[in-house]
């Protein structure tokens, strides 16, 4: 039926109810439809809250699930519906900033893939259920009188904190199990490891905000590294004038690489030995003495050309990272996950965190932050070690239950791993989720929980601000879907199944909660409730810490880098990306729709090639590429791309769903299925940069790349003219 030929008065009257069977017999639909079938009922809203003023718009704070960071946020209601959401200038997190991913907590709460009713599996799959039958079935397989022994039951979380937290251990101490797995793809967990034996912190909170100079080896600290919001914030009192310098060693350009004034495509695996080319350089040229005893002997092996020669980079530039330094103080050295994700990645780490040491950074840009006297709250921050311990354990059939919560290891593992085989030797899988994934397609129920902005919380940031605090999260409005249910609501029911007198007396998470906040030291002289109020309006509560020092311990380390290999040549870099994350937001389409901040490509996956190593291998923009480990294949379109080292390629990670609702599925590859199973010698963590790859032609595709945007470069024509900072400096710095 076309309306090009029809007028205003005609349209309108084929849109209303009186002409609409014309108008689906005009647009020839089922004969078998009615109007009736389109039929609905609207209420008018006559009777409103008494603190609702319709069309005006009220906001609440309250504390962003998108990721780990915990930002905390302001989210408009108007007529009872959460319309849209902003950073919480109070926050001390994110000071009022919200990236895309936190913007899209509201396709996540609205999205229609969500799960609304518990399930249970029956005859090899999984039926809708009530929670009735839900309840029952956990009374029988865990309850008080269930047998089960303890030992036999294990928990796999993503990062938990505040009172989810608390929850889930006394959970776990009323079963009479110790084990709790915490799983997270994306970590700064050898970072950790290396902060806590060289500086006795093991978070250390690094000063952007401080540094004249920052020297990043692979942390994507405006991207995924760390408090992503945070740092951004702290990274533009760095560019204040006098402007601070940035430069970026990784083997695939980031997002925080883009924003470098130099950027370095360093061979992966190579970090540590740049690291300790630069301290070579400065003990040489700039007259540095206080390189450690135990690193001396290391840092001499490492002379301009060696270092040089090992690492792929120019000479000049090494001299000038090490000149920048020297000269820009107080300077501040990073590692991320390129950096950490190899089997010497302690090693490079260490390295690193010398740099700090021998830059006098100690005190200055890495400070010992605070420690909250609440340590049953504390964030439990994941890492694949845990992961690799889950594969070994399931291969074992150690455990009669798992529950998961906020983790999707089945997607998130390596296929070398066998995760998904080693859940078929646990008995009863109970999997807590929004979403059907791929792991509760494994599991044997699945209770729907709220969403974020329904739900109750507190959350306590591994990576604390200006300011420590415990973060508040409330409902910004009523459940969209009447069965689901708060995680911590759920929580105390089992609670009880177990018998904990001490649950016994409250009758839903909110009054656990508030009762649980008005009795936290500190906040008990807030008589009639103050602290729970004052947390409300807030979205957080100011937590006086203990102040952590920092201090330069003694530690011997060996460097190591990845020798060559003819058959696999290549080097695969899976990158996470601000946006899709570790693949949690692939179902969401304003995640998939937002362009990389690299490349721009929507909706699909693709291999970040070098220009000269596609031209060795006759490969073009747009081609089919084989990407082969010793552990598969997966094939995606190539993408011809100078921020890449040559030895490398990389795929973002992400795409590449099996059962993860219609946005996801079927959309791009996951590069973690191909990764081999090689571990940090030193930490056990999974070196996710380690794999070798070879590549090949696979013709060509049938569908290009969508890219918003055009050209990369101004082909020599100078559209965007550009001066060196010390030239700003001479003639605007002081305008």
């Amino acid at each position: 039926m076309s309306l090009n030929n029809i007028k205003r008065r005609k349209f309108l009257k084929i849109m209303g109810w009186s002409g609409a069977g014309a108008t689906l017999a005009g647009c020839d639909m089922p004969t078998t439809m009615t109007v009736q079938e389109g039929k609905e009922e609207v209420v008018s809203y006559l009777s409103p809250e008494e603190y609702v003023i319709p069309g005006v718009g009220v906001w609440y704070a309250s504390t962003c699930q998108q990721c780990a960071a915990g930002c905390g946020v302001h989210g408009r209601v108007r007529e009872g519906r959460v319309l849209k959401l902003e950073g919480n200038p109070s926050a001390a997190v994110n000071a009022g900033k919200l990236c895309q991913m936190g913007q899209s907590a509201l396709q996540t709460h609205y999205n229609p893939d969500r799960i609304t009713a518990p399930q249970i599996r029956s005859n090899g799959a999984l039926s809708s259920a009530s929670w009735d039958e839900a309840y029952d079935l956990l009374k029988k397989k865990i309850g008080a009188d269930s047998g089960l022994k303890g030992n036999r039951a294990a928990w796999v979380t993503g990062n938990v904190s505040g009172h989810q937290s608390v929850l889930i251990d006394a959970h776990m101490e009323a079963l009479g199990s110790s084990k709790h797995y915490t799983h997270e793809v994306i970590n700064d967990s050898v970072w950790q490891a290396v902060s806590k034996d060289m500086l006795g912190v093991a978070n250390p909170r690094v000063r952007i905000d401080k540094a004249q100079a920052i020297l990043s080896l692979g942390a994507d600290f405006l991207g995924t590294w760390g408090s992503p919001v945070q740092n951004a914030v702290e990274y533009g009192s760095f560019r204040d004038s006098p402007r601070g310098a940035l430069i970026q060693a990784e083997p695939t350009m980031s997002l925080t690489g883009s924003n470098a004034d130099l950027w370095l495509p360093v061979k992966p695996g190579t970090e540590g030995v740049l690291a300790l080319g630069i301290a070579n350089v400065l003990m040489s040229n700039h007259g540095v003495k206080n390189i450690p005893s135990q690193f001396k002997s290391l840092v001499k092996q490492y002379t301009l050309e060696e270092t040089s020669r090992i690492t792929g980079l120019t000479g000049e530039h090494i001299l000038f990272t090490a000149k920048t330094l020297k000269e820009r103080s107080p300077s501040l050295v990073l590692a991320g996950a390129s950096a950490q994700g190899h089997e010497n990645g302690y090693e490079i780490v260490a390295a690193a965190m010398m740099l700090n040491i021998v830059l006098g950074n100690l005190g200055k840009t890495v400070e010992g932050g605070t420690q909250l006297p609440f340590s049953q709250m504390m964030a439990s921050e994941g890492n694949t070690r845990d992961l690799l311990a889950l594969a070994d354990d399931l291969g074992a059939s150690k455990y009669d239950v798992l529950f998961f919560y906020g983790t999707n290891p089945v997607y998130s593992a390596p296929e070398a791993l066998k995760i998904k085989d080693g859940l078929k030797n646990v008995g009863f899988k109970v999997a807590f989720s929004m979403f059907n994934d791929e792991t509760t397609a494994e599991a044997d129920l699945v209770l729907p929980l709220a969403s974020s902005l329904e739900d109750w919380g507190t959350h306590v940031a591994a990576k604390q601000g200006a300011r420590s605090e415990v973060s508040i999260q409330q409902p910004l409005m009523e459940k969209i879907y009447p069965e689901t249910m708060g995680f911590g609501d759920i929580m105390l029911s089992l609670l009880k199944m177990q018998k904990v007198d001490a649950y016994a007396g409250f009758n839903d998470y909110y009054s656990y909660l508030r009762n649980a906040v008005n009795n936290m030291p500190g906040f008990m002289a807030k008589n009639g409730g103050e602290a729970w109020k004052e947390a409300m309006q807030a979205g957080s509560l100011e937590v006086k810490g203990r102040s952590l020092n920092v201090s330069s311990k003694a530690i011997s380390i060996k460097m190591s880098v990845p020798a060559d290999d003819a058959q696999y040549p290549l080097t695969l870099i899976p990158s996470a990306r601000l946006g899709l994350w570790d693949g949690r937001h692939a179902n969401l389409p304003w995640l998939q729709e937002a362009p990389d901040q690299m490349t721009k490509v929507v909706w699909d996956s693709w291999v970040e090639i070098h220009p000269r190593t596609a031209a060795k291998m006759g490969v073009k923009e747009g081609d089919l590429i084989n990407v082969a480990s010793e552990q598969g294949t997966i094939k995606a379109k190539a993408y011809i791309y100078k921020g890449v080292n040559q030895d490398s390629i990389a795929i973002p990670i992400g795409q590449g769903h099996k059962g993860y609702g219609r946005y996801a599925d079927g959309v791009g590859v996951n590069p973690l299925q191909i990764l081999n199973p090689a571990v940090d010698k030193k930490t056990g963590e999974l070196a996710m940069f380690a794999t070798r790859v070879k590549i090949s032609k696979a013709g060509s595709a049938k569908d290009k790349l969508v890219r918003m945007g055009g050209s990369e470069t101004q082909v020599g024509r100078k559209l965007a003219a550009t001066i060196s900072a010390d030239v700003f400096e001479r003639t605007e710095g002081d305008a």
